[in-house]
């Protein structure tokens, strides 16, 4: 069953087409990978599905709803969160306080209750700060908890980024390029815990990423780009062995 579904989805700027024409359909549950040369519009495409762009020409549905006209905390609220390129902190709040922030996004109180301290603020807080530590823990950010995110090393603050993103418990999450600037050992751990926090939280998780061995031993399907517009689609192995992909991204070290 398909969560997300892009239907002749086109973005242009003036005589330029970013993306043009693109039909997407993500499996509720799946890991769904979009990859393609710089400059392909895939970052367009999370710019879109997240309303910061409107197409201008086609429809985006989520869960069989239309979104393309939803403004971006609606898009939010209907249970779709994403991280960015450039990463985004509070960069003066520690670990802890960035993620707990974010988790106060789903609080089951007012401010009422906040300000008299009321049972039901008291309950909301522990289950808040009992998710908060959950995803510390599963982001592997223990060491770093009390530490201010800008004093962060790179390949931890992508970290944190994600932990944001899940901690408002979406139901699908995006992932823009999660793995830039990490060595080796850093992308094989940030794979395992894309899995984790998939099968933990129930996740759909829709990924741009330019390392080709996380995406390939990642995704169930992938959508590759080029020019704005789909070249292929089908599972790691297919986009593999498609001689189009293998020309114009991937290369002969592609297979």
């Amino acid at each position: 069953m398909s969560q997300l579904e892009l239907k002749n989805v086109t973005k242009k700027f003036g005589g330029l087409t970013a993306v043009g024409n693109v039909d997407l359909s993500v499996r509720k549950g799946s890991i769904h990978g979009l990859i393609g040369p710089n400059g392909a519009g895939k970052t367009t495409i999370f710019n879109l599905i997240t309303h910061i762009y409107e197409p201008t020409e086609g429809e985006i549905f989520f869960e069989g709803k239309p979104i393309h006209q939803l403004p971006t905390h609606l898009i939010s609220r209907a249970g779709i969160t994403r991280t960015f390129q450039n990463i985004r902190l509070f960069k003066d709040l520690t670990t802890y306080e960035n993620i707990l922030t974010a988790c106060h996004f789903n609080a089951q109180y007012n401010y009422l209750d906040a300000i008299a301290r009321t049972k039901r603020y008291r309950v909301g807080e522990e289950v808040l700060r009992n998710n908060c530590e959950l995803l510390i823990d599963i982001l592997k950010l223990n060491d770093q908890r009390d530490i201010l995110a800008k004093n962060l090393p790179y390949g931890y603050q992508r970290r944190l980024e994600i932990a944001r993103a899940v901690a408002l418990l979406p139901k699908m999450l995006l992932l823009d390029e999660p793995a830039a600037g990490m060595n080796p050992d850093e992308t094989i751990q940030l794979l395992e815990i894309i899995k984790q926090i998939q099968n933990q939280f129930d996740l759909t998780v829709l990924i741009i990423e330019h390392h080709m061995d996380l995406i390939m031993n990642l995704c169930d399907r992938i959508m590759v780009l080029n020019f704005g517009r789909v070249l292929a689609e089908g599972t790691p192995q297919e986009i593999q062995n498609h001689p189009h992909v293998v020309e114009a991204y991937l290369g002969e070290g592609g297979h």
